[in-house]
Protein backbone atom coordinates (compact mmCIF):
# COMPACT_ATOMS: atom_id res chain seq x y z
CA UNK A 1 0.00 0.00 0.00
CA UNK A 2 1.43 3.19 -0.91
CA UNK A 3 1.42 6.77 1.45
CA UNK A 4 -1.28 7.96 -0.53
CA UNK A 5 -3.78 4.84 0.36
CA UNK A 6 -2.77 4.57 3.69
CA UNK A 7 -3.58 8.46 4.30
CA UNK A 8 -6.77 8.40 2.63
CA UNK A 9 -7.30 4.93 4.66
CA UNK A 10 -6.62 7.51 8.26
CA UNK A 11 -8.21 10.08 6.46
CA UNK A 12 -11.81 8.55 6.08
CA UNK A 13 -12.12 6.39 9.21
CA UNK A 14 -11.25 10.15 11.16
CA UNK A 15 -14.43 11.96 9.10
CA UNK A 16 -16.64 8.60 9.81
CA UNK A 17 -16.15 8.39 13.46
CA UNK A 18 -16.23 12.02 13.71
CA UNK A 19 -19.75 11.89 11.99
CA UNK A 20 -20.80 8.74 13.55
CA UNK A 21 -20.32 10.49 17.49
CA UNK A 22 -23.16 12.61 16.79
CA UNK A 23 -25.56 10.55 15.26
CA UNK A 24 -25.87 6.85 14.01
CA UNK A 25 -26.09 7.07 9.78
CA UNK A 26 -26.05 4.87 7.02
CA UNK A 27 -23.35 4.63 4.12
CA UNK A 28 -25.10 6.90 1.90
CA UNK A 29 -25.87 9.48 4.34
CA UNK A 30 -22.45 8.99 5.09
CA UNK A 31 -21.22 9.99 2.01
CA UNK A 32 -23.34 12.94 1.92
CA UNK A 33 -22.44 14.38 4.97
CA UNK A 34 -18.92 14.01 4.38
CA UNK A 35 -19.61 16.11 1.27
CA UNK A 36 -21.93 18.15 3.04
CA UNK A 37 -19.34 19.50 5.79
CA UNK A 38 -16.15 19.53 3.79
CA UNK A 39 -18.33 21.99 1.64
CA UNK A 40 -17.40 20.08 -1.52
CA UNK A 41 -13.74 19.02 -1.38
CA UNK A 42 -13.79 15.63 -0.12
CA UNK A 43 -16.50 13.59 -1.96
CA UNK A 44 -16.84 9.99 -1.20
CA UNK A 45 -17.99 7.16 -3.09
CA UNK A 46 -19.95 4.22 -1.57
CA UNK A 47 -17.55 1.98 -2.99
CA UNK A 48 -15.09 3.15 -0.68
CA UNK A 49 -16.56 4.15 2.28
CA UNK A 50 -17.56 0.50 2.60
CA UNK A 51 -13.93 -1.12 3.11
CA UNK A 52 -13.60 1.07 5.96
CA UNK A 53 -16.87 0.49 7.81
CA UNK A 54 -16.03 -3.31 7.69
CA UNK A 55 -12.41 -2.19 8.97
CA UNK A 56 -13.91 -0.67 11.70
CA UNK A 57 -16.75 -3.62 12.47
CA UNK A 58 -13.96 -5.64 12.51
CA UNK A 59 -12.00 -3.95 14.99
CA UNK A 60 -14.87 -3.52 17.42
CA UNK A 61 -15.05 0.60 16.65
CA UNK A 62 -18.66 0.40 15.56
CA UNK A 63 -21.32 -1.31 15.16
CA UNK A 64 -24.23 -2.57 13.07
CA UNK A 65 -27.56 -2.05 12.82
CA UNK A 66 -30.29 -3.30 10.43
CA UNK A 67 -33.55 -1.43 9.75
CA UNK A 68 -36.79 -2.46 7.57
CA UNK A 69 -37.49 1.05 5.50
CA UNK A 70 -40.41 0.72 3.77
CA UNK A 71 -41.61 -2.82 2.34
CA UNK A 72 -38.79 -4.54 1.21
CA UNK A 73 -35.98 -2.01 1.97
CA UNK A 74 -33.56 -2.73 4.73
CA UNK A 75 -30.57 -0.07 5.81
CA UNK A 76 -27.72 -0.46 7.44
CA UNK A 77 -27.20 1.82 10.45
CA UNK A 78 -23.29 2.24 11.84
CA UNK A 79 -22.63 3.40 15.85
CA UNK A 80 -19.53 3.94 17.07
CA UNK A 81 -18.67 2.10 19.95
CA UNK A 82 -16.77 3.50 23.30
CA UNK A 83 -13.61 1.40 21.74
CA UNK A 84 -14.54 3.72 18.75
CA UNK A 85 -14.53 6.55 20.76
CA UNK A 86 -11.39 6.12 22.37
CA UNK A 87 -9.56 5.34 18.97
CA UNK A 88 -11.05 8.36 16.85
CA UNK A 89 -9.39 10.42 20.14
CA UNK A 90 -6.05 8.52 19.46
CA UNK A 91 -5.96 8.96 15.90
CA UNK A 92 -7.62 12.51 16.01
CA UNK A 93 -4.08 13.86 17.96
CA UNK A 94 -1.65 12.13 15.46
CA UNK A 95 -3.48 13.31 12.46
CA UNK A 96 -3.44 16.88 13.75
CA UNK A 97 0.60 16.11 15.18
CA UNK A 98 1.33 14.83 11.48
CA UNK A 99 -0.28 17.63 9.75
CA UNK A 100 1.50 20.12 11.69
CA UNK A 101 5.11 18.53 11.36
CA UNK A 102 4.38 18.12 7.69
CA UNK A 103 3.27 22.08 7.87
CA UNK A 104 6.52 22.99 9.96
CA UNK A 105 8.63 20.67 7.04
CA UNK A 106 7.41 22.70 4.07
CA UNK A 107 8.16 25.85 5.77
CA UNK A 108 5.32 27.10 7.50
CA UNK A 109 5.33 28.15 10.23
CA UNK A 110 1.84 26.65 11.88
CA UNK A 111 -1.51 26.33 9.80
CA UNK A 112 -1.77 30.01 10.38
CA UNK A 113 0.93 30.61 7.74
CA UNK A 114 -0.47 27.84 5.30
CA UNK A 115 -3.51 29.41 4.90
CA UNK A 116 -2.49 32.68 4.75
CA UNK A 117 0.04 31.96 1.93
CA UNK A 118 3.32 33.02 3.79
CA UNK A 119 6.28 30.80 4.25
Amino acid sequence: MGISEGLKRGTIEIMILSLLKSQDMYGYQLCQELEKKSKGLFILQEGSLYPSLYRMLEKGYISDKKEQVGKRRVRVYYHIEPRGIDYFEEIKKEYFSLNRGILFALGFGDLEDFINGSN
